[in-house]
């Protein structure tokens, strides 16, 4: 058995997530996905709650048909201790798929073996991209899998986004 690992911060899940897990799961037989930053929420960059960016992992994976583990991970600040948070806090995994530089390094650091793939649209697939036009009331349903924009509907993300967006 074969079990891979990415890792993002899924504020929020988008179709170019979607592209890159679509593309690992005929490789694997299960994948370890870390929802990276998990402490935080309801802040500008951050608006979603771990629970919530689960929700719509899940939710999107469903159609995906691999088994997954969706595992909230919060921040170390120190990166020479981050792969061993991240094995503390997940099931074994055998590869990593990243292109965050810094991911690369830790875990090839680690002994991991580390895997790339081209990212989808990234110019326009960014969660900084979607946020902002959720903000804006910009077509953002586009860039998310449908799944995933029922639960940013039922959560009212794109009013929290807003309120939050805003100054005193």
């Amino acid at each position: 058995m074969t079990r891979a690992f990415y890792i993002g911060r899924f504020q929020p899940y988008h179709n170019g997530h979607h592209s890159v897990i679509s593309r690992i799961a005929p490789m694997v037989d299960e994948i370890v996905i870390g929802v990276g930053s998990a402490q935080l929420s309801h802040e500008v960059e951050n608006p979603f709650t771990a629970g919530e960016r689960v929700m719509m992992i899940a939710a999107a994976l469903e159609e995906i048909g691999i088994p997954f583990y969706a595992i909230p991970i919060e921040d170390l600040r120190r990166n020479a201790l981050w792969v061993s948070h991240v094995y503390s806090m997940t099931p074994y995994f055998d590869v990593v798929y990243s292109n965050n530089p810094l991911v690369i390094r830790l875990f090839s650091e680690g002994g991991m073996k580390v895997q790339t793939l081209p990212m989808y649209m990234r110019d326009t697939l960014s969660g900084t991209e979607i946020r902002r036009r959720m903000a804006a009331d910009e077509d953002w349903r586009s860039l998310v899998p449908e799944s995933v924009a029922d639960v940013i509907d039922q959560i009212h993300g794109v009013d929290r986004i807003k309120q939050i967006a805003c100054s005193d």
